[in-house]
């Protein structure tokens, strides 16, 4: 006798939807659906990413090669036999090289000034102010371009994620739009769209976390050299200002 238990195609039914659904959670098929807001919100992202990086790799060059050759520079000017010697050491440096720079130009204001001795300009500003002047501006110049591309890490950091959450809302939105005009509320045509939407999200964390660690890693470095410059430029201001450096030479 033959079991005569009818089939139940309709158990499947939710493994295929699942399984529908599950097609719809990749990454291809959400750039194949895109909307105009949903490609300006990827777009933003993916440059935010790419200055990111770029910061982030020239930062790490940058940074890296200032602090290897800081205290060589700094020791092998102090160590020259005299201050032209200690000048033209200064002048063979990289022309990225932040201590020399700072070096030249007090040189090139004591210098100045010395030519125009008797002058008016002497009267209005004594030697040491005059220096002082010009290791503040070296001092200032210098420190902007170690920070360069601080402000683009730091905005991406703190914006991407809202904006990768601005792509995931107006894409649960869209598929939620969706769902009511077909009138089918079932996990195939909800876990797609919405699973979809939420790769947005995770797009603006993939942004934003290398960015702020970043950032924190630059800040953290440059406050240590940005303290070797002030350090720097002291002794310098004594140098050049009275004759002789204050303190021991290192």
């Amino acid at each position: 006798m033959q079991d005569q238990t009818p089939s139940l195609p309709a158990a499947s039914m939710p493994v295929d939807s699942d399984a529908a659904a599950l097609t719809q959670l990749g990454f291809g098929h959400m750039i194949h659906h895109l909307d105009v807001v949903g490609w300006i919100v990827l777009i933003t992202l993916v440059v935010m990413s790419l200055a990111s990086w770029f910061y982030i790799i020239a930062n790490s060059f940058r940074n890296s090669a200032v602090r290897s050759r800081a205290d060589k520079v700094i020791r092998n000017f102090w160590g020259s036999n005299s201050t032209q010697e200690a000048i033209q050491y200064m002048e063979s440096q990289p022309k990225n090289e932040p201590f020399s720079k700072i070096a030249l130009e007090c040189a090139e204001a004591a210098a100045h000034h010395s030519k125009h001795e008797g002058g008016r300009m002497v009267e209005i500003l004594n030697r040491s102010e005059f220096i002082d002047r010009a290791l503040r501006q070296a001092v200032t110049r210098e420190s902007s371009r170690l920070e360069t591309g601080l402000t683009m890490l730091a905005s991406a950091g703190s914006s991407a994620p809202f904006i990768g959450l601005l792509g995931t809302v107006w894409g649960i939105y869209r598929a939620l739009i969706a769902i009511g005009a077909s009138g089918k509320a079932d996990i195939g045509s909800i876990a797609g769209p919405v699973g979809e939407a939420l790769i947005m999200t995770a797009i603006g964390l993939f942004v934003a976390i290398p960015a702020l660690l970043a950032y924190n890693f630059f800040v953290r470095s440059n406050r240590m050299v940005l303290a070797k410059f002030d350090e720097f430029a002291h002794d310098l201001h004594d140098y050049f200002a009275t004759g002789a450096r204050v303190g021991n030479v290192k």
